[in-house]
Order: C-alpha cells, then sequence, then structure tokens
C-alpha cells in the first residue's frame, strides 16, 4: 500500500514538474518573441521609410547619354539609396493597366514624359530633407520638375512614430505579464512541496540545507525551458523568414545570439529568484499554517 502511495506521489511530481515546464517554455517562448519584434521594430521602420520615394520628371529634349549621366550623378548622392529609370512607352503602358483603356490611341499621342524614380535612405525620408533634395536635384539641367506626395511622407512618418510607442508599450506590457506568469508556476510547483520542506525543517535540516536542492532544480529548469523556448524560436523565425520573403532579414547571427542569450538569463534568472522567494516563504510558515 504505501508503495503504490509512493509511486502515486511521485507520479505526481513528475507530473507538476512537466506542466511547470511546458508553462514556462510557451511564457519563455512569448517573451521571445516579444524580443524580436523588439530587435527589428527598427529595421521595420527602414524598410518602410525606404519605400517613400519621388519622382524625377525629365525634359523632353534630353538625350539619352545625359540622361545616363544624370542617373549616374543621382546615384553617388549621399542621400540616395537607388534610382529606376521609367521611359515614357513604359509610364504609359502602366497607366493603360490601371486605366483599363488605350489612352494613347484616344489622344493620338503620349503625354507622359520618362522620370526617374528615386528612392531615399531611412535618415533622409522625412518632409525637411526631402525638401532640402528636391531642391538639390532640380539644379540639374535634365530635371524638368520633381514630384513627390507631401501629404504621404508626414502620414507615414507619423504613423511610424505611432506603431513604435504602440510596440514599446505593448511589449512593457507583455514582459510585465510574462514575469508573472512565470513567478506564480514556479510558486505553485513549491507550493506542491511545501510537506516535504516541512517534514525535512522536522528532522533539523538547516534553511540552506533545504533551499539548495530546489535552488539547484530551478537552474536546470530554466536551463530546459529556455532550450525549450529558443528551439521553437528559431523554427518560427525561419518560417516568419520565409513568409517575409526577404523583406526584413530576421535570422542575423548577431539578433540570434542576442535573443538565445537573453532567453537563456530571463529563464535562468526568474526560476532561481522566484524558487528562493517561494521557499524561504514556507520555511518560515508553521505545520499549522501549511493547511491555510
Amino acid at each position: 500500500m504505501k508503495s503504490r502511495d509512493s509511486r502515486t506521489i511521485k507520479r505526481r511530481l513528475r507530473s507538476s514538474y512537466i506542466t511547470s515546464v511546458i508553462s514556462i517554455s510557451l511564457v519563455l517562448f512569448m517573451l521571445g518573441l516579444i524580443a524580436i519584434l523588439l530587435l527589428n521594430t527598427h529595421k521595420i521602420s527602414v524598410v518602410v521609410k525606404e519605400n517613400i520615394g519621388f519622382s524625377v520628371i525629365l525634359k523632353e529634349s534630353v538625350k539619352e547619354a545625359d540622361r545616363l549621366q544624370l542617373q549616374k550623378n543621382l546615384d553617388a548622392l549621399r542621400f540616395i539609396k537607388s534610382t529606376e529609370y521609367i521611359s515614357k512607352e513604359q509610364a504609359a503602358k502602366e497607366f493603360q493597366q490601371e486605366l483599363g483603356e488605350d489612352f494613347v490611341s484616344f489622344l493620338g499621342s503620349n503625354p507622359l514624359l520618362s522620370t526617374i524614380d528615386v528612392r531615399l535612405y531611412a535618415d533622409y525620408a522625412n518632409r525637411d530633407s526631402i525638401v532640402k533634395v528636391k531642391k538639390e536635384i532640380q539644379k540639374y539641367e535634365q530635371v524638368k520638375e520633381v514630384y513627390y506626395q507631401e501629404s504621404l511622407v508626414n502620414k507615414i512618418n507619423e504613423n511610424v512614430r505611432k506603431i513604435s510607442l504602440v510596440i514599446l508599450i505593448i511589449c512593457g506590457a507583455l514582459f510585465i505579464i510574462a514575469i508573472s506568469l512565470i513567478n506564480n508556476t514556479i510558486r505553485l510547483s513549491v507550493y506542491s512541496k511545501r510537506f516535504i520542506i516541512n517534514t525535512m525543517q522536522l528532522v533539523g535540516a538547516t534553511k540552506s540545507f533545504i533551499r539548495k536542492p530546489f535552488l539547484y532544480k530551478s537552474v536546470l529548469q530554466g536551463i530546459y525551458c529556455s532550450g525549450i523556448a529558443i528551439t521553437m524560436l528559431l523554427f518560427f523565425i525561419n518560417w516568419l523568414e520565409k513568409q517575409l520573403e526577404g523583406i526584413v532579414k530576421l535570422n542575423e547571427l548577431s539578433t540570434i545570439f542576442i535573443l538565445c542569450s537573453m532567453l537563456l538569463f530571463i529563464g535562468i534568472c526568474i526560476n532561481l529568484i522566484s524558487t528562493w522567494f517561494s521557499v524561504n516563504k514556507y520555511l518560515r510558515l508553521s505545520t499549522e499554517e501549511l493547511y491555510y
């Protein structure tokens, strides 16, 4: 009968330990997702800003050699990331696809002009910088006009700032929630062993002696949970990278190293600190108080 009870207790403790490991691993995985978001917020904002561009409309009389020289000069400017030449024929074809009608045949000629689409580096993708860039480009004699949507530029920059702030607030809130969940999970795990702690006290074990195996197991548990969370996160990053198709690079070695180190550190530290306080709580309780 005692043997059966002993096996039941061991099975329950094992089940409790496995449940604790799974719960903490999932919470650490969630923390990893938050970290990915934080580490890549700047990258995402850079991608968005570097898609802000404007059109350099060329004069109709510009020769091919002059156009090539202009594009070469633009590519050499420090604030320009890339340029793309759009001929008047290509522009007419794209406009025709949007309208769904052959406006060239209707008008009898192509009224559109050749353009060079310019993309700026993220640091220059704001209203003040674009105004300066516009003045710089308009100095070239091949240029007829420089066109960009000022309201769109302002709106994109404003939204990027708002979204970055919202992401920061959400990540902070989720981080606090995640720590609370891990702490509660460990407290429940220690709570299930409160009678073992009390029994060890009754036979004369010192507090440090009782505390030591709990802390040792908490470190191991932190390593196991972090390992599981990191594995899940690496699979998720690999999947997300394929979905984004190179828009944002998520699996850079430096980012992965920071992420893995952070999860391992948090996993061990939170387990260790929560276990320390939980064990100390039950070390201070009398036998009668354990039942409340």
